[in-house]
């Protein structure tokens, strides 16, 4: 394991979004870039319209420009299909949630793109990821973590990858709700893939992207740790939680990402839970989902809430990478 390379790794990627952030921020606020906050949300986050979004652009540039200096610099021209693969989700569900953001800020739309548009671009976004792997010949076997049981998908693997992609990139979505909350829950998430990795196939494209990723979020969360100067929006949620899908199939930890990314699984099951308890008994579980939202509403201060899942989100990946390097 190369320790100069994995700190060189994280140091590029932490610079060069921290060195963006004195160009974009000010640009975003001169073109009015601003977050609307939600009516129906916490009257505390009031204070927080106007602050510029979109800030998901450095997190992604700082990834991309850090992945491909270090990758051609280790690999030289030995790079696979799995680097661009990772490349590609990242974008293409960057330019999903920034085509989001922007109708929010731009055209004063607060939802964005409608659930059918952002769901269909999910949608396709996964098939040709999945077609690429399949003209590769990757594996459609699923491994139960920590065992050697295995099962062949076949052609169902295709349906599995949607639901992953798509599930990963909602889930990590939802949880962009309050300052540094998506930001350190997410860079504690690619840290245990970027640890799995390096033990298991040592310094390879997945593990230099997870090591970006890591950087990139640590230097975004210098501007967006309460209070926040600047928010990711879904121009970054999207790209990061589709990137972490990615890496989960690559790495045939499918099922393990539930546990990695349980900070994820709990918000969506919060919101899930909440909108058929409603539904069905006219009563609401939370005071108000995601489940971050609850916390709060219940007296909890933001940076306690945002410290306790980072902490919670830390226990998880610990227990995750136990589960697969630890079992095995």
């Amino acid at each position: 394991m190369d320790l100069t390379g994995i700190f060189v790794t994280i140091a590029i990627a932490f610079l060069i979004t921290v060195l963006l952030s004195p160009i974009f921020i000010p640009l975003l606020r001169r073109l009015k870039f601003g977050q609307s906050i939600r009516e129906e949300g916490p009257k505390s986050h009031m204070v927080k319209t106007g602050t510029p979004t979109m800030g998901g652009v450095m997190i992604v540039l700082g990834i991309v420009i850090t992945s491909i200096i270090m990758v051609y610099k280790v690999l030289g021209n030995h790079v696979g299909y799995e680097f661009w693969l990772l490349i590609f989700v990242l974008l293409g569900y960057g330019v999903l949630g920034f085509l989001d953001d922007f109708i929010k800020v731009a055209m004063k739309r607060n939802l964005g793109l409608t659930s059918k548009q952002k769901m269909l671009g999910q949608i396709v976004i996964a098939l040709i990821f999945f077609f690429i792997l399949k003209g590769q010949g990757f594996s459609t076997d699923i491994q139960i973590p920590g065992t050697d049981i295995q099962w062949d998908f076949g052609w169902f693997y295709a349906i599995f990858i949607i639901i992953i992609l798509v599930g990963a990139s909602n889930a990590v979505n939802l949880t962009d709700g309050l300052d540094g909350l998506l930001a350190g829950t997410a860079a504690i998430a690619f840290g245990a893939y970027a640890i799995l990795t390096l033990i298991i196939g040592g310094f390879t494209e997945v593990s230099i992207f997870s090591l970006a990723v890591v950087g990139a979020l640590l230097g975004f969360l210098v501007f967006n740790a309460h209070p926040a100067k600047v928010f990711m929006g879904d121009t970054g949620s999207l790209a990061l939680g589709g990137a972490i899908g990615a890496i989960a199939i690559l790495t045939k930890t499918e099922i393990l990402l539930v546990i990695i990314g349980g900070i994820f699984v709990l918000e969506t099951l919060s919101v899930i839970i909440q909108v058929i308890s409603f539904k069905t008994t006219g009563k609401r579980v939370f005071k108000m989902s995601p489940l971050h939202h609850h916390y709060e509403l219940l007296g909890w201060s933001e940076w306690r809430v945002v410290t306790t899942f980072w902490l919670v989100g830390l226990v998880f990946a610990v227990l995750g990478v136990y589960i697969e390097v630890g079992l095995n």
